[in-house]
């Protein structure tokens, strides 16, 4: 069955792809290397076994587009593609909203046209804005602080629509937390572009002397060591996630929402902490001022999603700082440079 999966060459995007290749599935890759590397795809080949089928494409080329799906037999979509990073958001919002927003238009409109109605889309808490309590549920009112969060509730809305419009669509909507961590080859992680804007790939880069120093962006929140608490959510936990999720489009109608996250907020120098832990050395920071969009506290309550699609994370903090840190220390240059025990296919 091939799985068209747009962003596959991402961090999550990437993780997924293996698991999708271990289940059985053909993945059929569309990225435009925005935010990702090519070797990403070969070491996926690499860990596998298997090939993929990639086309270099942006989502906002419609032809493209439907050269893909004239060439192949798409039976769904996992939509990843799309930027990402909240303080950019602020900074360019207009970049945010013709990608996420114009892209996913794109997309819809040629599934449309190939009668291909099953989709997973790649969301994020951060639909949830600043709440009054925690954990975040499914049935909260959604409420983006951030014009990157504010493309993933448009989009969502879009889909809802979409189904209403037809129901013979079946859409599954994840709203994941805070993904860390890497494939426990140390073969694929989370690489960046310039500097972090996630705070673990910043403090590997730090362990590994990349960069100097970590920077905390507030310690003046309503929490208990003043700084920013999240959930945090191992790739592979997510990546299986999506997998669930696929099985569940492929066999329903609906459009629903579903949270991916661990039930438990970690702040920022608990993060620090357990890094240090795991490395053994200790991570320089400095406290900086709060970053526009971010808020105090964020995490999920994943009980839906271990409802309705068998899912739950299965792997804890220990092992997110493990699988960073191992990804990290063989791969100090991310995916520009490879290390000397790592040959890809």
């Amino acid at each position: 069955m091939q799985i068209l999966v747009t962003g596959g060459a991402g961090y999550i995007g990437s993780h997924t792809c293996i698991q999708l290749l271990n289940s059985g599935y053909e993945a059929i890759i569309v990225d435009n290397f925005s935010n990702s590397k090519p070797e990403a795809l070969k070491r996926v080949e690499q860990i596998t076994g298997e090939k993929l089928k990639f086309y270099k494409t942006d989502i906002l080329d419609q032809e493209a587009l439907i050269k893909v799906f004239e060439e192949n037999k798409i039976e769904a979509v996992i939509h990843f593609a799309g930027l990402k990073a909240v303080g950019e958001s602020v900074t360019l919002p207009l970049k945010y909203y013709q990608n996420n927003i114009a892209g996913t238009l794109v997309l819809l409109e040629v599934m449309e046209a190939f009668e291909v109605d099953k989709l997973v889309f790649s969301s994020s808490a951060t639909v949830y804005g600043e709440q009054q309590c925690v954990p975040l549920n499914e049935a909260l009112r959604v409420q983006a602080t951030n014009p990157y969060g504010r493309t993933k509730l448009m989009i969502e809305q879009i889909l809802q629509d979409v189904y209403q419009s037809n129901n013979n669509w079946s859409i599954a909507l994840l709203r994941y937390f805070n993904p860390i961590g890497a494939h426990e080859s140390g073969l694929i992680g989370e690489d960046p572009s310039g500097i972090p804007n996630n705070l673990v790939p910043y403090i590997t880069q730090v362990a590994v002397g990349k960069l100097s120093k970590l920077n905390v962006f507030g310690n003046d929140y309503p929490t208990y060591d003043g700084t920013g608490i999240r959930d945090y959510i191992h790739v592979m936990d997510l990546a299986d996630g999506h997998l669930k999720a696929l099985e569940k489009v492929l066999s329903t109608r609906g459009a629903e929402a579903y949270n991916l996250g661990t039930g438990r907020g970690f702040s920022v120098l608990e993060m620090v902490q357990a890094f240090e832990a795991e490395i053994g050395k200790r991570i320089p920071f400095e406290v900086k001022a709060r970053r526009p969009g971010d808020i105090a506290v964020s995490y999920a309550d994943p009980s839906k999603a271990e409802i309705e699609l068998n899912w739950r994370a299965e792997r804890g903090l220990a092992e997110m700082c493990r699988d960073s840190w191992n990804w990290q220390k063989h791969n100090p240059k991310g995916y520009k440079k490879i290390t000397e025990n790592q040959v890809t296919s």
